[in-house]
């Protein structure tokens, strides 16, 4: 058998060093690949809700199409659909996707 197999192997020789050392390598890699791009997408989603204002072009989560007409204080949007035609919604239900393919129809998705 391999030496290195043996040794870590052997729990007297300092296997449980090779499994900790593992097991650290596995957490960081999920931390890199999972969590990380999670919570920089949960930022810009934040970051794209506090910077809506009245004008803007917005698609919500449901597929609505429309223009924000006022902005309220308790976090909800009038959204104009038709021409006199308002609805209120939540900010959270603006699509950031969605909102960025509308307003730049030829940039591609990252």
């Amino acid at each position: 058998m391999n030496s290195f197999f043996l040794f870590a192997m052997d729990p007297k020789s300092g296997g449980g060093t090779m499994q900790l050392l593992f097991l650290g390598l596995m957490i960081l890699v999920f931390w890199l690949f999972m969590i990380r791009p999670q919570a920089k997408k949960a930022k810009q989603q934040k970051t794209f809700i506090d910077n809506l204002q009245k004008g803007d072009k917005v698609v919500t989560i449901a597929g609505i199409h429309g223009v924000i007409n006022k902005v309220n204080d308790d976090g909800t949007l009038s959204l104009e659909i038709n021409p006199g035609s308002y609805i209120k919604i939540e900010k959270s239900s603006i699509s950031l996707d969605w909102t960025t393919q509308l307003n730049n129809p030829g940039a591609e998705k990252k």
